[in-house]
């Protein structure tokens, strides 16, 4: 019996040490272990900023979206007995189901236990607050048993506008992989949740542990009337041409602002949707729309003038037994001049004309080329920016018909928007700008910018006054005369040069297909814009020239933007004053600044008109958010005294 109680007693003193090392000693650790277990710290997502057009159109943002749900353990029997009728009578009215079905349902997540049960799903946030609001969930998340769980999804409210430029969160492509981690992303907040009955997890407090802090605003340069006109010319040409994929690019000429950017490619379905940018990320041979460079670098080495007479002889030329460089025109066009044969894409004449002025000197040609940055990428912020091609007589691949195939775009590489940015260089009177995407960083909710991009400068001469003028007139003359002389219009003038380039030049068993191309700006006096079409694989039994493919878009794009945006003169008329008309317009004036000392009705304006609108009548006006006026904190019609406030709630 002794030995029986001396055992009982040591094993209870070792369960009081056991004890007191659970509660003292390991304590904080088991404490941490089953938090660990039965807590975890739920990360929310910081609101990603917006983006912009140039005139204030959304492009992409983050919208909140809400699931209701409902915790049917925590409220009181009271409560629930008390708030149910009613809430059920709430559920039904807004999301259309019978009062029954939500009695029911609840019931059972009564008589179950069901501490999660779903009650709505994606909820915008008005409706999330409207739901808030209902008996029972007034209560909160205790009494109520009310669980929000809030998460953002990236809506373009334009569609596929643009969608490539814009690109897509958590990828490195486009404004939005560009600008994320400086600006766009914002800061992560955290929610502490209790793991709760069948392995979910809810709430602990009302409010987040870490309130998340949300991204800043990107204003891009894109102009979403140019960008509308730039895609549906596109995409109706490559319908018509039955093309694999394109691209449209449109540069403002003296800021390098891109104003429109469109990439198509068509799926399996026959649909062209914008799958990647092809404008900044597809180095391809650019065939005849090199030649602009390679006149440049010509006239610049002062090997021959516009006037120089080349002899196209019969229109082949053949090297090495078996290479032949043809001219699209059968037979040739003869003896013509530099500026002839540029104005008709000679591919014969302009290899003579590098052959004279280069052929006993090839690096003198490369060197004048690197000279302008045609071999450098343009440093965009952009990831995936194409890498140019100019080949360099010291290269392993230099072959004895490197020069001959450069002359005509061959053996090359370039972007679609890095052939633009040399034609807008030329348009710019020599400066070379480099493309910009983005006006600026700003921080809406504070109204103010924090960071702006101005324009940047690649190149403040890439050759001479004199070549510029000379080039200018030849690419004038293409369009009206030469070989995009289809698309000529005397009711606006446009200036460029065609291409048309095989992709798999040499290759006689490979199907023929080509790139069809058309780079320039408008007007050709004075350049506003620079524009770049490429059409990849058009349907050769329907075309695949570039003035039949490509030219045709620009010309649409040139021509609707003068319809809309008309460039003209400005013109200072000198008027008499006239007394009788000064008298007619006291009255009226006195008549108006009477009728207007009450508050005029302003919801439904913009609110940059309200604000305008108001101030001239002498009243401050205090704004909150951004958008129409839906709300003034003044009525219609109350007499007001000047300068007093009147707050306008945006929409």
């Amino acid at each position: 019996m002794y030995f029986v109680a001396a055992a009982f007693l040591m094993f209870a003193v070792a369960i009081a040490v056991q004890l007191f090392n659970v509660q003292y000693v390991d304590g904080d650790n088991y404490r941490k272990l089953v938090e660990k277990r039965t807590h975890k710290e739920v990360v929310i997502k910081a609101n990603r900023g917006s983006i912009y057009a140039d005139d204030g159109s959304l492009l992409a943002t983050s919208v909140p979206k809400y699931d209701i749900r409902f915790d049917a353990v925590t409220v009181s029997k009271d409560n629930f007995s008390k708030e149910l009728p009613m809430l059920c009578d709430s559920l039904s009215v807004m999301f259309g189901k019978s009062r029954s079905y939500y009695k029911e349902k609840l019931k059972k997540a009564r008589r179950t236990k069901n501490r999660y049960m779903l009650v709505a799903r994606n909820l915008g946030y008005s409706d999330y607050m409207r739901v808030r609001g209902f008996p029972m969930f007034r209560l909160g998340a205790y009494k109520g048993g009310l669980i929000v769980e809030q998460r953002t999804i990236r809506e373009h409210p334009l569609g596929g506008i643009a969608r490539r430029t814009v690109g897509r969160p958590q990828s490195q492509a486009g404004i939005e992989g560009a600008y994320d981690l400086l600006f766009l992303k914002g800061e992560d907040g955290s929610r502490l949740k209790q793991k709760i009955a069948k392995g979910q997890y809810k709430p602990i407090h009302d409010e987040n542990e870490k309130e998340p802090k949300n991204g800043l605003d990107v204003i891009s340069t894109i102009d979403v009337n140019i960008q509308d006109i730039a895609h549906h010319a596109l995409l109706n040409q490559l319908e018509k041409f039955e093309a694999d994929h394109g691209t449209v690019v449109v540069m403002e000429t003296e800021t390098g602002e891109v104003k429109a950017i469109s990439n198509l490619q068509r799926n399996s379905k026959g649909r062209y949707l914008e799958r990647m940018n092809h404008a900044v990320g597809e180095s391809h041979e650019p065939g005849s729309t090199f030649k602009l460079m390679v006149m440049v670098a010509a006239l610049e080495s002062k090997v021959i003038d516009s006037s120089y007479v080349v002899d196209t002889e019969n229109g082949v030329l053949t090297y090495y037994g078996k290479y032949k460089v043809r001219d699209s025109r059968h037979g040739g066009y003869g003896k013509i001049s530099a500026a002839r044969a540029f104005e008709v894409s000679s591919n014969t004449g302009m290899v003579k004309i590098v052959e004279k002025g280069f052929k006993d000197n090839p690096e003198a040609f490369v060197n004048r080329l690197y000279n302008m940055r045609l071999n450098e990428q343009l440093g965009l912020e952009f990831k995936g920016e194409g890498v140019p091609k100019i080949p360099h007589p010291n290269d392993k691949d230099w072959s004895g018909i490197s020069l001959q195939w450069m002359a005509w775009g061959y053996g090359v590489s370039l972007t679609p928007l890095q052939t633009l940015t040399f034609y807008n260089a030329i348009a710019n009177n020599g400066e070379m700008v480099k493309p910009r995407l983005v006006k600026e960083v700003r921080d809406f909710k504070q109204n103010k910018p924090v960071e702006k991009f101005d324009k940047v400068i690649l190149n403040p001469r890439i050759c001479s006054a004199e070549t510029i003028g000379k080039v200018k007139e030849m690419m004038k003359n293409v369009v009206e005369r030469g070989t995009a002389k289809n698309i000529y219009s005397p009711e606006f003038s446009m200036a460029g040069k065609t291409g048309t380039c095989r992709t798999d030049y040499g290759n006689k068993k490979a199907d023929k297909n080509y790139v069809a191309s058309f780079a320039g700006y408008f007007p050709a006096d004075k350049p506003k814009y620079s524009c770049i079409v490429v059409i990849h694989k058009p349907n050769t039994s329907i075309g695949y020239y570039g003035n039949v493919v490509a030219a045709p878009v620009f010309k649409t794009i040139a021509k609707k933007i003068y319809t809309d945006t008309p460039m003209v003169d400005e013109v200072n008329v000198k008027v008499k004053p006239s007394d009788k008309l000064e008298k007619v317009y006291a009255v009226y004036n006195k008549k108006s600044q009477k009728e207007y000392k009450k508050i005029p009705n302003v919801v439904g304006m913009s609110g940059m008109d309200a604000l305008a609108f108001l101030e001239n009548l002498g009243l401050r006006v205090k704004l909150k958010g951004n958008g129409k006026v839906v709300k003034q904190s003044l009525k219609k019609g109350i007499v007001f005294k000047d300068n007093q406030e009147i707050v306008l709630e945006l929409s």
